[in-house]
């Protein structure tokens, strides 16, 4: 038997003997009633301007916002002719969102033009991703003590796991490449593109409603993809990490999930995260550059 074999095994003794003196001296104390994991999700506003109304959701939005317009900023503006490592991890990224997701589904001149727009919806999802796995105070519903004043405890939340978040960036990305097609091609220009080449006749009138409905399926696609993979990985999360030991009220449950919580949580910020940023911006990206080309 490898050594790496034997310290596996032994781990995994440890492990299984701390889950079973857990059920052993703490037990189970019931079912509980009181824990509510899609409250975890719950928008309570905490003030309002007019119709403005300010939640968690509003806050993780405007400090991706501010990341976003600082690491545009910074890309434009500290550039030097020996980089250091801040600089090549930024240059890597430009790179990135310049030729593998803008100059890879368009031409070079519409790459130039959209590239902004792309980079910035990448830039803009990806840390609105990240952002929402660091444990920030904005549970208002569970309040800590903090100098006798009451302040919500922490949590982790993302903007983009609610669903009119990613929906409004897909109603965005629908509204641009459609006026993009009809400012290059015309409204009878672009409508008529939208029939696959080779159909004719009647069968036109079959297909042409189908591609309609395709067009305004890719907003589902989009907001729906993003949504559901951050509110899985964070309800997967919440219930690895103690929700499910106490949904159930046996912490043996959570002592013999707490690892599994915490690989998927290094696996969400390490690859869902950026990987779901990487195909929104790529599809709109493809949808752009798509929805001006002569023909599929």
């Amino acid at each position: 038997m490898s050594q790496t074999r034997k310290i596996l095994y032994g781990v995994g003794a440890v492990y299984l003997l701390l889950a079973i003196a857990a059920a052993l001296f703490i037990g189970s104390s019931g079912k509980n009633e009181e824990f509510k994991p899609q409250n975890e999700f719950k928008l309570d506003s905490w003030f309002s301007i007019g119709p403005i109304h300010f939640t968690k959701a509003v806050l993780y939005l405007l400090i991706a916002a501010a990341l976003t317009i600082f690491t545009m900023v910074y890309v434009a503006r500290r550039m030097t002719q020996r980089p250091n490592r801040v600089q090549t991890a930024v240059e890597f990224l430009y790179t990135l969102m310049r030729d593998n997701i803008t100059r890879g589904n368009m031409d070079d001149k519409m790459a130039a033009k959209w590239f902004p727009f792309i980079g910035s919806l990448f830039l803009f999802i990806w840390f609105s991703n990240l952002i929402g796995f660091i444990p920030l105070p904005v549970n208002s519903g569970e309040k800590i003590e903090l100098f006798g004043v009451g302040v919500p405890a922490f949590q982790i939340y993302a903007a983009t796991a609610n669903l009119s978040i990613p929906l409004v960036f897909a109603l965005v990305v629908f509204i641009v490449y459609t006026g993009e097609g009809i400012r290059v091609k015309g409204v009878g220009g672009y409508l008529k593109s939208l029939i696959p080449a080779g159909v004719h006749g009647p069968m036109v009138l079959m297909i042409f409603p189908l591609e309609i409905l395709s067009n305004l399926m890719r907003i589902i696609s989009l907001s729906v993809r993003l949504f559901a993979n951050m509110l899985a990985g964070h309800l997967i999360i919440l219930f690895m990490a103690g929700g499910l030991a106490i949904l159930l009220g046996t912490a043996a449950i959570g002592v013999f999930l707490l690892p599994l919580g915490w690989a998927i949580y290094l696996f969400e910020v390490g690859l869902v995260a950026t990987l779901q940023a990487f195909i929104f911006a790529t599809l709109s990206a493809i949808y752009i550059g798509g929805s001006v080309a002569e023909s599929h």
